[in-house]
């Protein structure tokens, strides 16, 4: 049984006092500054034209590139680290005009988003290389657990790791990891920015980004949120958002520092699932059928404590350590195809018939993570070595909401002769009146269906060695042991099952770089990771979604899922250090992999093998001194290659593009003016069951598709002076008809946005 929870009560007081924080230490910033100190004449300098930048992983100069990664364990530039590492700066995510992670990741390629498998709406989830990660997002190096909503006001870059990378995240991570870098205070300088931005669909949103350091020890930042909007041409569906963050920054010795962050997040959606299939086919020009009383709702609290301790030139401590609250629930409104039958008022036609789906869910967790920084020469050659502890404790409660519906019928479908179905398609082809409030439904919380629980520990060691002044090689080993639980308990009968087991993993990664010369490099790298039967915490035992398999009456009996990355590549730092050109083959293979069968608890325990291969290139930089991209291409195919279902070995796997790309670029016309735009582009994918084929018919055919999409956007800003700069986006300039992802069963058809206009204020003081 779940023991005592450490959950701190008033997470709104919590919310409401950080942004009380937020005033009281950023507003008057004007009354703490101390009195101007004498003028000094100084020597003559030159100074470089680079506007001020607070992120300390920041190529200097160049917007849309990162020169480090923010999680200190790559201890060299990303431009020297064997592996593919995508990172997405502040300015580049400012300049697409996307906020929401969702919808900023699904415009990377090699990077599709799922659905709300098992019914499950929670929040976003993505597929990384072909395999799920929607347990594998990440804030500053740490798990973030459970299934949130995700905003970008308090991230200063994001990080994305492709290829398994247990070793530095621990279990899962099978196709790569979604890291996000959020906005610490710095002494290094003041600064405060205010952005406003207006726009169609009723859109409105404001942030506030403020540093102040009160002395050379002490720094404060803040940053607020408030955002909302219709969804794009699908109201009344919206979108809200509430959020605070502030981080207080203070080293009293120069050996000791230590900064004491708290995020907070409230999402309120009326959300819009968009379509559903019939035939296998998109349904055009679907109503708005959300319904009044549906929404979807995430509040987010955490406070983070980061430590750091130099003894010496070569030897630091840093100690990063968290604790963090979720709840977060729906009840939405799916569709599906069908026709009324001949007792139906209106006749026999074809339209749509509405589903329930809902759930909350409470998350709570402490984590903390100890690193050890040790740099020497040993045996003649520069070593860096990490020695690392981790600690984690996740706990994730899952349950339902009873509805009644108490909204009449409206049509007969199916063999009844009566009305039995709520249809939002009348005869006409139109929706029909009323269509948001066909429903009526009477909402309570009911009990938790789900409990579960890992606690895991780990110890791991990493180095990166100069073997020449041209060679170097970076190895890691990390080994977790986990106690984990699972308790289903029945809805009705409140009967509860528990099943617990332990197991220990270990894991690797292996890397070696050449340096050619010119800022060119070669590299090979050779990386595991492995996840856990039951290791998804938000399905439960419904195996076809990645929940536990229950054999025998327990779970203990599966060996861990193993997953090989294997990736050789080349990356080239040019134009004196400001554009990166990266070029890699890999093949990711997942071994030992359960299959499931759809909300069942039946299944078969490490009888499955997946691979895929593919090409990744990018390029992230200046071009010239005018023109800046960020732009990728992944061409992959995936395979499975054993299963206990024979007849889908050879098939691809589920929710899994072959191609992507996109391109983002900006030109400088001049010294107050730029302009730019964004083309993203990603092939037909198929729904169905993550790890294993897509849903098929009796033939072998897919079933269910979502056509591939090429969307563009453009933007343009105008400097109006020093401290005020104007920004234009508009996003989807053709109005693509676009689809991101699918449920196996067609109901669920998530639609990508609408044409958007935004105009952004952004004012810096």
């Amino acid at each position: 049984m779940r023991p005592a929870s450490l959950r701190l009560g008033g997470t709104s007081t919590m919310f409401g006092s950080a942004i009380c924080l937020t005033a009281l230490a950023l507003a008057p910033t004007a009354a703490l500054a101390q009195a101007a100190e004498p003028a000094e004449e100084l020597a003559t300098v030159k100074v470089q034209s680079t506007a001020i930048e607070a992120n300390p992983n920041a190529e200097p100069g160049v917007p849309y590139k990162a020169k480090t990664s923010g999680d200190e364990r790559h201890t060299r530039p990303l431009a020297e680290t064997p592996q593919t590492i995508t990172v997405l700066t502040k300015s580049q995510i400012d300049d697409s005009g996307y906020t929401d992670l969702k919808a900023i990741l699904d415009a990377q390629p090699g990077i599709t988003l799922g659905t709300g498998e098992n019914g499950n709406a929670f929040g976003d989830r993505y597929v990384i290389r072909g395999q799920d990660a929607r347990s594998d997002s990440f804030v500053d190096g740490l798990r973030d657990p459970g299934m949130t909503i995700r905003e970008s006001f308090a991230i200063e870059q994001l990080e994305i790791t492709k290829g398994p990378n247990s070793s530095f995240a621990g279990r899962g991570t099978s196709g790569g990891a979604v890291n996000a870098i959020t906005k610490q205070a710095s002494t290094f300088l003041d600064f405060a920015n205010v952005q406003g931005t207006l726009g169609t669909d009723e859109h409105v949103r404001l942030t506030l980004d403020a540093n102040k350091a009160f002395s050379e020890t002490l720094a404060v930042r803040g940053n607020l949120l408030y955002a909302k909007e219709d969804v794009p041409d699908r109201g009344p569906a919206d979108r809200e958002r509430k959020g605070a963050a502030v981080s207080l920054y203070f080293t009293p010795t120069d050996a000791f520092e230590a900064t004491l962050d708290y995020y907070g997040l409230r999402a309120k959606d009326r959300p819009d699932v968009g379509g559903y299939l019939t035939g296998g086919v998109p349904v055009r020009n679907v109503p708005v059928y959300a319904q009044s009383e549906d929404f979807l709702v995430s509040d987010v609290d955490t406070f983070t404590a980061r430590l750091k301790y130099h003894f010496s030139d070569d030897i630091r401590l840093t100690s990063l350590t968290r604790y963090g609250e979720a709840d977060n629930g729906y009840v939405l409104t799916g569709a599906r195809g069908t026709t009324t039958n001949a007792s139906n008022p209106g006749g026999v036609y074809v339209t749509g018939t509405v589903s329930d789906h809902q759930g909350w869910q409470n998350v709570e967790y402490f984590a903390t993570q100890e690193n050890l920084f040790i740099t020497k020469d040993l045996f003649g050659r520069k070593n860096e070595l990490i020695l690392s502890f981790e600690y984690s404790d996740h706990q994730v409660l899952n349950g339902i909401y009873r509805l009644t519906r108490t909204g009449p019928f409206n049509c007969a479908t199916g063999t009844s002769t009566t009305l039995n179905s709520y249809c939002i398609i009348g005869p006409d082809g139109a929706a029909v009146a009323g269509v948001n409030n066909l429903l009526r439904r009477n909402i309570q919380r009911g009990p938790y269906d789900q409990d579960w629980r890992i606690e895991t520990t780990s110890f791991s060691v990493m180095d990166t060695m100069d073997l020449t002044d041209r060679l170097t090689v970076f190895a890691g080993l990390r080994y977790d042991t986990f106690d984990f639980e699972l308790g289903v308990q029945n809805t009705t009968t409140l009967v509860r099952s528990d099943y617990p087991y332990s197991d220990d993993l270990w894991n690797g990664h292996f890397g070696v770089t050449y340096d050619l010369g010119g800022g060119g490099m070669v590299y090979a790298s050779y990386a595991t990771s492995a996840d856990i039967n039951g290791g998804e915490s938000d399905v439960g035992t419904s195996t076809g979604y990645g929940g536990a398999i229950i054999l025998n009456g327990a779970i203990s009996g599966a060996k861990p899922e193993r997953s090989e990355n294997i990736e050789i590549g080349t990356k080239w730092n040019i134009l004196d250090e400001k554009l990166l050109l990266t070029a890699a083959l890999f093949q990711v293979t997942k071994t030992d992999v359960h299959e499931g069968n759809g909300y069942t608890t039946v299944g078969t325990f490490n009888s499955a093998e997946n691979r895929v291969r593919g090409i990744e290139l990018g390029a992230t930089g200046n071009l010239t001194d005018k023109l800046t991209v960020q732009a990728g291409v992944t061409l992959m195919e995936a395979e499975v290659l054993k299963s206990a279902t024979p007849g889908i070995v050879g098939m691809t796997l589920s929710n899994f593009a072959e191609q992507s790309a996109v391109v983002q670029a900006k030109y400088q016309l001049t010294d107050n003016f730029y302009f730019g735009g964004a083309v993203k582009y990603e092939s037909e994918r198929y729904g169905g069951q993550p790890d294993t084929a897509p849903a098929r018919n009796a033939a072998g055919q897919y079933t269910q598709k979502v056509p591939g999409y090429t969307v563009a956007d453009v933007f343009a800003a105008y400097r109006v002076n020093p401290n005020l700069e104007a920004r234009l986006n508009l996003s989807n300039i053709t109005n693509e008809d676009y689809y991101l992802a699918v449920y196996q069963g067609g109901f669920f058809l998530y639609k990508g946005d609408a044409r958007a206009v935004r105009f952004t204020l952004n004012y810096d003081f």
